[in-house]
């Protein structure tokens, strides 16, 4: 029975967090928050990760610079750049945003690839005590996005995280008519089943590995960052580690498109994740510094192939001289 009550007793306080904790973006209109932060100070910055984006990050960027920063509620929108063989970095930079090669940032320390990396490296060349991460390749959104994940923040000084979650539709999907809210493959197939066996008071978060996500940079600073695709995932379960369930919020910021990348893909992506899982999970133990993936194509290249993926994690910003000294130069 103690344990049947323990069960409940979570499950209770995931539906609880979920009621209180779960918001829209139209909650949070843009007079409302210049006014909140004209009331409480600090700086505001946008950082968008990309690599060879040149098609669509040009529409995200010039969004943000229209309907934020010129209004007053961004102060500094930032492109980290991740080794493009593309125009991105110029055709960011013509729409308005700062443009950072993530190899360039840090020097001293050796760049890596991964989202990760390159948002972790963001922490050295912003400013902001707000910092909102917005993916490159966004279709079908709105500044919204922004206003929707600072909303909590600004006027919540409780919440340190706020993760956006939406209905996500494929480039060539017709509009949704009908709600559905589910994340994607690896959402639905990899973390949420991760979140329900090992921390389930988070199996109401509706999209975890979402990367529209804000956060106040004295958290973020303190740290470890995956350098690949488990950076939202160890940002989630650190908060919670360290500051409890009501330390992070939710935003429903309505829809969005993106492409759909291929299964074997998702596969290395889900390597990813299960590795920042298992490094965090009660007990864990920290998997090896790089990982192989075995998958098997057919066709004309009909054979196994062995991909390599990431499981290193960079170090809290705050805890490198690095960062002590970007912080007093900025």
């Amino acid at each position: 029975m103690p344990l049947l009550c323990s069960v409940y007793q979570v499950e209770q306080t995931a539906r609880r967090w979920f009621e209180t904790s779960t918001h829209r973006a139209e909650d949070f209109p843009l007079e409302s928050l210049l006014r909140a932060k004209r009331h409480h100070g600090g700086a505001i910055s946008v950082v968008i990760p990309a690599r060879n984006e040149a098609a669509t990050v040009a529409d995200v960027v010039s969004q943000i610079q229209h309907g934020l920063v010129r209004p007053g509620l961004v102060d500094e929108l930032v492109v980290i750049d991740s080794d493009s063989t593309d125009d991105t970095a110029e055709v960011a930079r013509r729409a308005g945003a700062l443009v950072y090669p993530a190899a360039g940032i840090a020097a001293g320390v050796a760049p890596l690839p991964g989202k990760g990396e390159a948002l972790w490296r963001s922490q050295f060349v912003t400013r902001g005590e707000l910092l909102v991460f917005i993916d490159a390749d966004l279709t079908h959104w709105g500044p919204h996005f922004v206003t929707g994940l600072l909303g909590p923040l600004l006027t919540q000084p409780e919440v340190l995280l706020v993760k956006g979650f939406y209905d996500r539709l494929a480039d060539d999907e017709p509009a949704a008519t009908t709600s559905r809210p589910q994340g994607g493959r690896v959402t639905e197939l990899v973390a949420r089943p991760l979140l329900n066996l090992y921390w389930p008071e988070l199996a109401a978060v509706v999209q975890p590995l979402g990367g529209e996500w804000a956060i106040r940079r004295r958290v973020l600073q303190s740290l470890p960052v995956p350098v690949g695709y488990g950076v939202e995932f160890a940002t989630l379960t650190d908060v919670w580690r360290q500051h409890g369930l009501p330390a992070i919020a939710q935003v429903d910021l309505g829809q969005r498109r993106h492409r759909h990348q291929s299964v074997h893909d998702l596969g290395v992506m889900a390597a990813e994740i299960i590795a920042t899982a298992m490094r965090r999970r009660p007990g864990g133990t920290a998997p090896e510094p790089a990982g192989e993936l075995q998958q098997y194509q057919r066709g004309a290249g009909t054979g196994w192939v062995s991909r390599s993926y990431p499981t290193l994690e960079r170090p809290p910003a705050a805890s490198l001289p690095a960062y002590e000294a970007a912080a007093c130069s900025g």
